[in-house]
């Protein structure tokens, strides 16, 4: 019987760092696209609706303004 072979797994201060990095990287194009989404609506309910149909909040974009 033949037994394939596995990687070892991430440490698991790797794998937090990892998972730190993607949901700053998330964040930031959240907020690219609320951004994006807001100059390119008609008025604040159609941002609203589409922000909506994204998933978005509109405090994504807000947030990235503060830093």
């Amino acid at each position: 019987m033949t037994f394939a072979r596995h990687a070892s797994l991430p440490s698991p201060p790797r794998l937090i760092r990892a998972r730190a990095a993607e949901a700053d990287h998330d964040a930031v194009r959240n907020a690219r696209a609320a951004i994006t989404v807001a100059g390119h609506a008609a008025d604040v309910a159609d941002c609203c609706e589409l922000l909506a149909m994204l998933g978005l909040d509109a405090s994504d974009g807000r947030a990235s303004r503060m830093g």
